[in-house]
């Protein structure tokens, strides 16, 4: 009963979607199918895996089908977060419906909530921060204190059912954001305040790609702080480890 993590997979299993990660560069040859060789090999039915965003290319729900049919053949519960580029995202309810109606199992959401497993406590949201290079790509008049203040109510929602779950059981609350609260110079103080409130002792975070220096891990503000972007643990699912 083992808990593992992975963000960016990136799924284009649909023709149409025609965006294979592929075109990064040789890193990321044949990624689909060596994620899901390393999935097998780690992962059984009785482990839960986290995918805190970036999960498919998908433009729309009906798109998404074929990713989230591949994610639901593998072994395992999935939980689910929304990156930046989750486009086909829709409520809870459409997706719950549309899964039904598909036949796709194995299958929960990390969205304004928590979840429990055999030794933690899942808790998390997309997360933002304002990168001004990327910055340039977003559409005009994009409003960073809003994005922010937003996912800031969303964290403290989901930590407020974790830390119920929490207080029953003495696990300990794991938080899983697809951006990073602190890269670099770019923090999110918002987002600290509250990892610390709550007692947060570890994010695990996505979203970097193609910088492969960063240290796996770092600590600020007594928060420790690991990166699972796919391309950065090789397409292979991570093990969170009882602290």
């Amino acid at each position: 009963m083992s808990l593992y993590t992975i963000a960016d997979l990136h799924l284009s299993t649909l023709d149409k979607t025609n965006k294979s990660m592929e075109v990064f560069g040789p890193r990321w040859d044949s990624y689909m199918k060596r994620i899901e060789a390393n999935w097998r090999r780690l992962v059984t039915e009785e482990d839960t895996v986290v995918i805190p965003g970036d999960i498919s290319w998908a433009l729309s729900l009906d798109e998404a089908t074929s990713d989230m049919k591949f994610l639901s053949s593998l072994p395992g519960k999935k939980i689910l977060g929304k990156g930046n580029h989750d486009f086909w995202w829709c409520t809870m309810k459409k997706h719950n419906e549309h899964f039904e109606k598909h036949g796709i199992t194995g299958i929960s959401f990390l969205f304004n909530n928590a979840h429990e497993t055999d030794d933690f406590i899942i808790a998390g949201t997309r997360g933002w921060f304002y990168d001004e290079k990327n910055s340039l790509k977003l559409p005009n008049k994009t409003d960073f204190d809003k994005l922010t203040a937003r996912e800031e109510l969303r964290l403290e929602t989901s930590l407020k059912a974790a830390r119920s779950l929490s207080d029953a059981t003495g696990k300990e609350i794991v938080v899983f954001m697809h951006f990073p609260p602190v890269f670099g110079e770019e923090i999110c103080p918002g987002i600290i305040e509250i990892l610390k409130r709550y007692g947060v002792r570890r994010v695990y975070y996505g979203h970097i790609h193609g910088n492969y220096t960063l240290p796996p891990s770092f600590t600020y503000e007594g928060i420790e702080m690991i990166i699972i972007s796919a391309d950065y643990i090789g397409f292979t699912p991570k093990i969170v480890q009882k602290s």
